[in-house]
């Protein structure tokens, strides 16, 4: 049989998740269900599945926490593609296709969205193998859900005529429906949700979207010849990738071709597009409840309640979802958790930091979480992981007072290199070049005391940085 790559997209920003799900740190890569993020839990599906290791496309500003996941699971991806900035799935895929061909193959592109919930993992992937079939004859596969209710939520996809390999051929895509219509679909039996997954042969796709977007295909071709290798990353280039429409693989390729079908699925699959999303495949408490973190309730039935940072406790609510985080709280019924979005889109219109990143920033050394601000100081934890180091670097308008809580700190300050243990400090003034690593084998903690006119991220000049960091950036 055909070699299968598994293309997974980790490019959305779920922001019916928020806050928790926000631009800087997204629902894929949030444990949402269990220990492991959506991501690692998309990768991990494909574990048993006759496979070859997975192509990964992402945005450039994700790239560490990519691999840093991957990384914990053990998986060595054959590439992390960086797009630099969002074009919507049809030229992710295209640029897959593009990078899956080089070897001289048309190998089979399996797309998973990296943000998905599949509960029967073997149905999954008897259901990959029997679309194989499907997709040697010719086919580009779509996977249809079988709906349980009219969700409104969902795109549909109608089926047609039954194909001799199994599946059948699509009669056509349908938008998100009104309630009325989605009762219709599901009284009819031959609608079903669409998942955003497929199957095909990376060739087929880029015939068919040379056929109905060559404007896309041009525009792709042009930013992966002009890509740069970058440590493990394969970075498009900017300009031209920018020069491509966005568009998705179903408005692009898959309404308009002749050779679409669907395979239904009943594989307990679940996008996890809202908090009600969540609770619906999540486990249960005897009220109904799904609590994590520090709650308290009484008289409280059918909610999801989720406390990161302080204790939440609730009384007499019912179809609740309340998301608790450092710097923000949700507080939304249920049946209008989709409208989380319109709140996102307030914030971002007026500038609020609550949409980017949360308190806690991660970075490809570790992470540092902003306790305290105020004018002319702030105040940071700063974790490093073992081995870790962050660039060495200068600020033009702050000082910096490090205190070490926990592990050994290798210091560079200007001329001068030291180790800085537990309850021990030190200063470093404006203006002086400076590093900071961890050279032991457990996590480094330390208290950061900024003081300055500035304390904007963007203060910084980079002269050297183990992560290739070399364009303008705010990470520390």
């Amino acid at each position: 049989m055909t070699q299968i790559i598994p293309v997974i997209l980790s490019g959305g920003s779920g922001t019916r998740l928020w806050p928790m799900s926000r631009e800087a740190y997204p629902k894929q890569f949030l444990p949402l269900l269990g220990e492991q993020s959506l991501l690692q839990a998309t990768v991990q599906r494909l574990h048993g599945l006759e496979a070859s290791p997975p192509l990964l496309v992402c945005n450039q500003d994700h790239r560490f926490m990519v691999a840093a996941q991957l990384q914990t699971l053990g998986v060595t991806p054959q590439a992390l593609i960086l797009e630099p900035l969002g074009r919507n799935t049809a030229p992710a895929v295209a640029i897959a296709a593009l990078q899956a061909i080089m070897a001289g193959q048309d190998p089979l592109l399996l797309i998973l969205p990296a943000d998905h919930v599949i509960t029967d993992v073997t149905g999954f992937q008897q259901a990959v193998h029997q679309a194989q079939t499907v997709a040697e004859a010719g086919y580009l596969v779509t996977f249809g859900i079988q709906p349980h209710a009219p969700e409104t939520g969902y795109g549909y996809i109608q089926a047609g005529g039954a194909l001799d390999q199994g599946g059948y051929t699509v009669s056509r895509f349908v938008e998100k429906p009104d309630r009325a219509t989605a009762e219709q679909y599901l009284a009819a039996g031959e609608y079903y949700w669409n998942s955003g997954m497929f199957l095909f042969h990376a060739q087929r796709f880029l015939e068919e979207l040379d056929t109905f977007r060559p404007d896309i295909l041009t525009a792709c071709r042009k930013a992966f010849a002009q890509a740069r290798r970058d440590l493990d990353f394969l970075r498009l280039d900017p300009t031209a990738f920018q020069e491509c429409p966005g568009e998705s693989i179903d408005y692009a390729v898959m309404e308009p071709t002749q050779h679409a079908a669907v395979l239904p699925l009943n594989i307990g699959w679940n996008d996890v597009g809202s908090w009600a999303a969540l609770w619906e495949v999540g486990e249960r408490d005897a009220d109904d409840n799904i609590l994590v973190g520090d709650v308290l309730t009484q008289a409280t039935h059918r909610s999801y309640i989720h406390a990161q940072h302080r204790l939440v406790a609730t009384v007499g609510v019912d179809d609740l979802m309340i998301v608790e985080t450092p710097d923000a709280v949700l507080v939304t019924h249920k049946h209008h958790s989709q409208d989380i979005k319109t709140i996102v889109e307030y914030l971002k219109h007026n500038g609020r930091s609550e949409t980017k990143a949360h308190r806690k920033v991660h970075r490809p050394w570790g992470a540092y979480d902003s306790i305290d601000i105020e004018d002319r100081f702030q105040v940071k934890r700063i974790t490093v992981n073992p081995g870790a180091r962050l660039s060495l670097q200068m600020h033009h308008h702050r000082a910096e007072h490090w205190i070490v809580v926990r592990g050994t700190a290798q210091v560079t300050c200007d001329d001068h290199s030291f180790l800085l243990r537990e309850n021990e400090s030190t200063y470093i003034p404006l203006g002086s070049s400076h590093r900071l690593e961890n050279p032991g084998k457990i996590p480094l903690e330390l208290i950061e005391v900024q003081s300055g006119s500035y304390l904007g991220e963007d203060d910084i000049v980079r002269f050297e940085d183990v992560y290739g960091r070399d364009e303008p950036s705010s990470e520390s």
